[in-house]
């Protein structure tokens, strides 16, 4: 018998598409051959008599027609974003999911090990460069202050998104722990300059792969409703790494035994990298990775082990609608370069420009120099504060990013900063102050670095897998991060020297005017996309694809 299953003008709801009876006593009672079919919105009731087979055959023509409406609507709603400027802030969800984390937060905390090798590695030279250069011979030069780490690192960015398209995600970060685990190993034993420099260079490709990877996977693992505070457990981890090395520093500045305890620094990176390795084993791979490569059955299984099996048909859904695993070829790196995607590539690699220009890593990577500068005896305990001030920031940032929004964030960020960079300059210039130099210094550099971890931090590493289409997500995230330690080798390279040629004033003055272009082009540029899925913030920016 046939059925009209869609009359009139039925409204179609994704999110709660499962709870159709007709859908229910299907997958409950299908092999009864007499049933009845009630859909809701009014009285709708037929009934239906035939075999098992004709009774599927006319579900499935229900379940089409129902995603042919659901996809109309869907496309209605990317045109009206266009129409209306492009933000998909401008939409009310689509999808509105129930808060649950499912078993996701033990995987979040695997990929986070790597957010701590990335600030561990990066902040571990810091407290133990001087005596590097007593133990081992080495001079106080551009090398030596983390140069090499950056250098490999944007090597390891590019590696890093390439790895993820072909390998997956999970597989990337067992590969990821190779080099990780063999640059500590290096550095723990060198006994001279190029086994150091080996080792770092290990290190640096190895947490650059990383910086791609972890804010990538934790995206896409992460229900919509918490992805902001989860995306931003990042960006806390490679805070508490660089806390961690900086504090690892403070027992040992007096001890007159440091030039052998600091091999147990660098070796420490080890045991994160082995539990990395091991913790991705029993990790979930990507359900949106495992969908472009086709593997539907292991993409179910995945999306079960992470939001429960009641929840596969609804992201698989999703997925289809997205256009996840079209006949598209797999995007190249010149496809970046494209018309079509251009424009929001650009966007997140000029989210780590103005993240890198405004200063941030000038101020930790050279914390101890620019305190001593301003007269503060305790070198390693300011920078720790500097860490500590990152980590506080950071965890503030994390309550707020699924309710303030990612582009309000980056806006208040950028504006504190810029206001902490004019006072740290006045500070330095108006002689009236220079009593309280050293004070405003500490004072000011704490505010910057608040006003840093409340945005500027955790937001761009967070934003860039939300709005990147799936197909070009893991390069277009990879090139991103490339232009992150490229300008953070540009500021490591050139930060002390332009100091001595014009003033810590002046450099402070071309800081905070970088983070007033910053607020200018986060307001016209940047899309809010707090509450979407990635299905529907790639629908809203990508409606063509």
């Amino acid at each position: 018998a046939s059925t009209h299953l869609i009359k009139g003008n039925l409204e179609v709801k994704i999110s709660k598409r499962r709870d159709l009876p007709c859908f229910r006593e299907f997958k409950e009672r299908k092999s009864t051959l007499t049933r009845n079919l009630c859909i809701r919105r009014g009285s709708i009731c037929s009934g239906l008599s035939s075999g098992a087979v004709s009774m599927g055959a006319e579900l499935a023509r229900a379940r089409d027609n129902v995603e042919s409406v659901a996809r109309s609507l869907i496309k209605f709603r990317s045109v009206k974003a266009q129409a209306s400027g492009g933000d998909v802030e401008d939409l009310a969800p689509i999808n509105p999911h129930e808060t649950s984390t499912g078993t996701v937060l033990p995987f979040v905390g695997v990929a986070c090990l790597g957010a701590i090798l990335f600030g561990y590695h990066l902040g571990v030279v810091n407290g133990a460069l001087d005596y590097l250069s007593k133990d081992l011979g080495i001079a106080q030069n551009a090398v030596m202050q983390g140069i090499t780490l950056l250098a490999a690192a944007a090597v390891g960015s590019f590696t890093g998104g390439a790895l993820a398209d072909k390998f997956g995600r999970t597989r990337t970060f067992q590969l990821d722990a190779i080099p990780l685990i063999i640059g500590a190993v290096l550095t723990a034993i060198a006994q001279n300059v190029q086994t150091m420099i080996i080792g770092r260079l290990l290190a640096g490709i190895g947490i650059g792969i990383t910086s791609a990877i972890v804010p990538l996977y934790i995206s896409e693992i992460s229900p919509t409703d918490i992805r902001g505070a989860l995306g931003s457990v990042n960006q806390l981890f490679i805070c508490i790494g660089i806390l961690a090395a900086l504090v690892a520093g403070l027992p040992l500045s007096r001890s007159p035994l440091f030039f052998y305890r600091w091999r147990g620094m660098f070796g420490l990176a080890v045991i994160p990298s082995i539990l990395l390795a091991l913790g991705m084993t029993y990790s979930p791979e990507s359900p949106r990775w495992l969908f472009q490569q086709w593997k539907i059955s292991e993409a179910e299984k995945s999306i079960g082990t992470l939001y429960g099996k009641e929840r596969v048909p609804e992201v698989m859904y999703e997925l289809r609608t997205a256009g996840q695993g079209s006949t598209e070829p797999e995007a190249g790196w010149i496809d970046l370069f494209s018309k079509r995607y251009w424009k929001v590539v650009s966007v997140g690699a000029a989210l780590f420009f103005f993240q890198q220009f405004a200063g941030i890593n000038a101020v930790v990577y050279y914390s101890t120099a620019v305190f001593r500068s301003a007269g503060i005896a305790s070198d390693v305990a300011a920078s720790a504060l500097v860490g500590a001030s990152n980590v506080f920031g950071t965890v503030i940032a994390s309550s707020l990013m699924d309710r303030q929004g990612r582009k309000s964030l980056l806006i208040t960020s950028f504006s504190g900063m810029g206001a902490s960079m004019l006072l740290l300059s006045l500070s330095f210039t108006w002689k009236v102050l220079a009593p309280y130099s050293g004070i405003l210094a500490v004072v000011g550099t704490v505010l910057y670095v608040l006003s840093f971890s409340l945005g500027a931090g955790p937001v761009p590493a967070l934003l860039l897998p939300e709005i990147f289409a799936s197909r070009i997500r893991a390069k277009a995230v990879a090139l991103s991060l490339c232009m992150h330690w490229i300008s953070n080798f540009v500021i490591g390279l050139y930060f002390l020297s332009v100091v001595d040629k014009f003033g810590i004033s002046v450099v402070y003055l071309v800081f905070a005017a970088v983070c007033l272009l910053a607020v200018l082009f986060m307001a016209g540029n940047v899309v809010e996309t707090k509450g979407r899925s990635l299905e529907e913030i790639e629908l809203a920016l990508n409606p063509t694809t």
